[in-house]
This record gives structure tokens, sequence and C-alpha cells, in this order.
């Protein structure tokens, strides 16, 4: 498993479509697109990697207001043990119409499965 994998399943189970890096084809009024950020090893056992944090944003993108669906999307991470790492307002693009807001998060994945 990783974290684009698991983000994606979660941003679909909250009805909402999702791709990784940019969002193809025309775009409905919500949508989230994954960016990764950071794959690093952070805890070491005899001088091997044992977990590996891996972190993603969450960009959500709304041409409406974004506040219900920011804190379903919030609670959903939460639930699912995803650690928040940031949170903010990006702005509305007025080229777009969308309102942008990030959520940064991150999960550790043993390297032994």
């Amino acid at each position: 498993m990783n974290i684009l994998v698991e983000l994606s399943a979660l941003s679909e189970s909250q009805g909402l479509p999702v791709e990784t890096g940019v969002f193809s084809g025309v775009a409905p009024a919500e949508y989230v697109v994954i960016v990764p950020l950071i794959d690093d090893f952070v805890f070491f056992g005899d001088d091997r990697p044992e977990f590996e944090s891996q972190e993603a944003r969450l960009s959500l993108y709304s041409k409406g207001n974004y506040l219900a669906i920011k804190n379903k999307i919030v609670r959903a991470l939460i639930a699912a043990d995803f650690t928040i790492t940031d949170r903010q307002y990006i702005g509305h693009e007025p080229d777009t119409s969308y309102h942008h807001y990030a959520i940064d998060c991150a999960r550790l994945y043993s390297l032994k499965e």
C-alpha cells in the first residue's frame, strides 16, 4: 500500500473525483488532485530502514462553498489515522472560479510488508 492509493480511495469514498498530479479532462464543480510531497526513511534498525514516511497534498477544488467538503475530508483522514501536517486556503482562482484548499498529510509504512 502507499499514500497515493489510500488517499485516492478516501477521496472517492467521499464522492469526489480524484487524480494524481493534475486533473485531466473536463473538471467537475468539486474535485481533488493529489500531489506527492515526500518519501523518506525515518526509522532505522541495524543500519537498515524499517519505515518509510510518505507525505502528499490533497488539493481540493470547489466552485462553491468548500467548507463542508473540507471538513468531511479532514474527519475522514483523522478516522483513517492519517497525520495532517498542514491545512490552508490557497485562494480563489479567478480564471477558473475554483476555491483551492490544501490539506497535507503523512503516513508511515513498514518496509517489512
